[in-house]
């Protein structure tokens, strides 16, 4: 099942990580999993000036009510404060420089909010307002700070909002002093999991405009028939950024985490982040200096596919009933154990950069306007009371917007580094900025300095599902994505002095076995994106990803590919194939690959062509495809077919969301398919004629003909000269 196979993806890659015995309050007796921990290593020079640091916790919540509540698809409000939301600030300094941290538990800020914040700031500091950064936790029981879906923002709270904030940044910026600094990261991957899965093919969802678009969407896991896997990676580290001073009195400790926020709260209230700021506030109370409280703060890192339910176990128990107090006990373990492996920097060097460029919306056409137009004539003045009054507003908004304007920022602290987006942003996004990025710690800090929405690889886009649905939550341009991450990559490298790190895969035992053999090409799958799928071996045979694959999967067994430390990425195929073309095959060769089945084998003839080789369209006599057999039979086992002969099966069932070992190997007319090392052949065939010449093309993921797809995961393909195994 699924679940089985999920450990090695909460692997960290990183070679600064130990192994260490995972604590926490739900492990029972006996059942121990392994962690990581990385800590800053101090590399500072004797030109840089002293550290300075300080920080301060000012209560933001509401105090006239009723008051609108952000977070809801239709507008909600509030009477009491069940909890206090705050804005916690850290100002750090070196020599002239100066620079400010907040975040503040509301659900989204718009940009104009956060700069009006600055300009107040700034009047009263003396601080450039583009050294600031403004952050929300992404709270869904907060005050509406921000227009967005059903909710308008409340005028009146985000006057009072801009004069607290700026409060927290002078209050930190009066507590300067001279500090230090570390960085600790711990495996928290049992916290979270991908939400958003992909539906089965024959199992597509209508979206608010009555289009059958939805191939995925948040929570489509629950139900497993409907499903064929999640549909990206999850990025399972807790990052923190520790500060003390000199003498070793904790100041501040800013975590970072890639999980949204825990829902089941009332507002008004700041859901598990205000929970871990003041369990980690009071955790450290001990080391603290009288009448200087250390300021705990939780960051919201890249999680908008990403919840605490894990979708891939049948029963998942205690995260369906678990409470938020035991969940953020559970974290503030992890924390604390990575806080004592911290090791500290006395003068890292201080440098921050900002860039603000415009994204275009994806505005609705004619017709969509015309739709969007009559809903909100018959609305009135009055708010969206349904999901198609919801998105027919936000319609009108993104036509007369057209545009917007984002501010992305980097910030280097010595070897820390520290990237913002003002989206909702896929882990597959934070991934993509930590392995690349120039500097050896990095956390990413999400909905910083604007609240844009959703930012979907553009992959996902294809896809559809809420987070793409064009809206001020998930409105902007199809290429945002790459464009944001690349900006925050730049200021990386700026910051950082250096040029960003390219990202390779490890080569493991297995990888090297296959190198070895001399293949005529090898695609390890490892991409963040497409459309190159790289050629490792060395010859320049690039594959070619179509539309309909993501990317950055669990691969199989890291041991063999990767190494202890790294997990094996992998591709997820749904509707799109890759394609290479790598000249005539010799009349003796073998393709070996590993494949992961995500969809049901009851669900339609033939589960899925995994393997082709032919032209578009074409499957010339003489060529083979090898996929796996449904409703036609025989469900879930391995399947040959030469030319348009008839089918040939194997013998072993392929069990569902688990990675096997394929390979086909040719002899001339010869051919004989092999499952997981088995020393005896699946599959043992001759074909009638030989292949011909302009069957030069090989298809994966699907047939030449574009028939039955492959519902799932593919990885370490080669295909080896002669027919070796």
């Amino acid at each position: 099942m699924l679940d089985s196979h999920r450990s090695d993806s909460h692997r960290v890659d990183s070679h600064r990580r130990l192994q260490v015995a995972r604590v926490g309050w739900f492990w029972s007796a006996g059942f121990a999993l392994m962690m990581t921990i990385a800590s800053g290593l101090p590399r500072s020079t004797a030109a840089d000036p002293p550290l300075l640091a300080g920080a301060a916790v000012v209560d933001v919540s509401p105090i006239r009510f009723p008051v609108a509540v952000n977070g809801g698809m239709t507008a909600g409000s509030a009477t009491e404060v069940n909890s206090p939301v705050n804005a916690r600030a850290i100002a750090l300094g070196q020599g002239d420089e100066r620079v400010v941290l907040v975040v503040v538990d509301s659900c989204m800020l718009p940009r104009d909010l956060c700069d009006q914040i600055k300009a107040m700031a700034s009047s009263a500091t003396g601080i450039s307002p583009d050294r600031m950064m403004i952050s929300a936790t992404h709270t869904h029981s907060a005050p509406a700070a921000m227009s967005c879906l059903g909710t308008d923002a409340d005028p009146e709270y985000q006057g009072y909002l801009r004069i607290k904030v700026s409060e927290a940044i002078e209050a930190a910026v009066a507590n300067l002093e001279p500090a230090r600094v570390g960085f600790g990261s711990i495996d928290a991957a049992h916290y979270m999991a991908v939400r958003r899965w992909i539906r089965r093919p024959d199992r597509l969802a209508a979206d608010p405009f009555g289009n059958l678009t939805v191939r995925a969407n948040m929570h489509a896991g629950r139900n497993w028939d409907d499903v064929t896997g999640p549909s990206g990676p999850e990025d399972p580290d807790l990052t923190l950024i520790s500060l003390e001073s000199l003498d070793g009195h904790p100041i501040a400790v800013l975590a970072n985490l890639s999980m949204h926020y825990f829902s089941g709260f009332k507002p008004i209230s700041a859901d598990y982040f205000g929970l871990f700021s003041d369990g980690l506030s009071d955790h450290l109370a001990s080391r603290a200096r009288p009448n200087r409280p250390v300021v705990g703060i939780m960051s919201h890192g890249c999680s908008g596919d990403i919840w605490r339910m894990d979708y891939s176990k049948q029963t998942p128990p205690e995260f369906a009933t678990i409470k938020a107090e035991d969940y953020v006990e559970g974290l503030l373990g992890l924390a604390t154990t990575a806080l004592e492996a911290v090791r500290y920097d006395e003068s890292p060097r201080l440098v921050m950069a900002e860039k603000r460029f415009r994204l275009d919306y994806r505005v609705p056409d004619a017709q969509r306007l015309e739709w969007a137009q009559r809903i909100v004539e018959q609305m009135g003045d009055r708010l969206p009371k349904t999901t198609e009054e919801v998105y027919a507003r936000e319609q009108i908004y993104l036509h007369e917007a057209q545009s917007t304007e984002v501010v992305i920022q980097a910030i280097r602290i010595g070897e820390i580094g520290i990237a913002t987006t003002p989206n909702e942003t896929y882990a597959l996004t934070g991934l993509k900025l930590k392995h690349q990025s120039p500097l050896p710690q990095t956390m990413v800090i999400e909905l910083a300095n604007g609240g844009d929405g959703y930012i979907p690889p553009p992959e996902q886009h294809l896809l559809g599902g809420y987070n793409t649905w064009p809206a001020r939550s998930a409105g902007l341009e199809v290429e945002a994505e790459p464009k944001i991450a690349e900006a925050a990559l730049e200021l990386l490298e700026q910051v950082a002095g250096q040029s960003r790190r390219p990202y390779r895969q490890p080569l493991g035992p297995e990888a090297q076995r296959l190198l070895a053999q001399r293949p005529l090409a090898y695609w390890r799958m490892e991409e963040f994106a497409g459309p190159r799928a790289r050629d490792a071996s060395g010859n320049d045979r690039d594959g070619l990803y179509e539309p309909g694959v993501v990317f950055f999967l669990e691969g199989p067994d890291p041991a063999r590919f990767t190494d202890a430390n790294t997990v094996n990425r992998a591709a997820h195929f749904a509707g799109g194939r890759m394609r290479a073309r790598i000249g005539q095959l010799p009349a003796d060769y073998s393709v070996s690959l590993w494949v992961w089945n995500g969809m049901p084998t009851d669900g339609r003839p033939v589960t899925g062509w995994v393997y082709s080789r032919g032209t578009d369209y074409a499957r010339p006599a003489g060529t083979e495809q090898l996929g796996l057999g449904g409703t036609d039979g025989p469900e879930g086992k391995l399947i040959l077919q030469i030319g348009d002969g008839p089918i040939t099966a194997g013998n072993q069932s392929l069990e569902r969301w688990t990675w096997h070992h394929v390979r086909l190997v040719r002899e001339g007319r010869s051919l004989r398919v092999y499952l997981d090392g088995a020393p005896e052949p699946e599959i043992d065939v001759t074909a009638d004629a030989d292949p011909v010449a302009w069957a030069d093309e090989l298809f994966f993921g699907g047939s030449s003909r574009g028939d039955h797809s492959w519902e799932g995961r593919l990885d370490e393909i080669a295909v080896l000269p002669g027919a070796n195994r």
